[in-house]
């Protein structure tokens, strides 16, 4: 006998709440904040990229839409590759001073280093 996955249970089997419904939370869709209201931590690692220095942009709120089109601008801007995952953006090599430089003249006026 196969399992099938059901994806509008979301793992629920039984619930006593009368009023239960399968629907997914609103939490999920996390309303992204203002530029100027986000604080972000720009900091070096070593540890991600197998042994490859990354910046990585941490304290983002937001969808990851957003976080990936954020991603998407700093990494045409640094003129390299990355990512976006599990609310932190990694951008491939040493770019912090490029990365603080490019959020502060758009807006992200909490942004500092982190780390060092």
């Amino acid at each position: 006998m196969s399992k099938k996955n059901n994806s509008d249970k979301f793992g629920f089997v039984y619930s006593t709440d009368p009023n239960f419904n399968f629907n997914k939370e609103e939490a999920e869709s996390q309303e992204t904040l203002a530029p100027d209201k986000q604080v972000l931590r720009i900091k070096l690692d070593t540890k991600i990229k197998g042994g490859k220095a990354a910046t990585i942009i941490d304290g983002f709120v937001g969808t990851e839409e957003d976080l990936e089109d954020l991603a998407k601008k700093l990494k045409n801007h640094c003129g390299t590759g990355g990512s976006a995952k599990k609310g932190i953006a990694i951008i491939q090599g040493d770019n912090k001073e490029k990365v603080v430089a490019w959020l502060i003249k758009n807006g992200y006026k909490n942004t500092k280093k982190a780390g060092g």
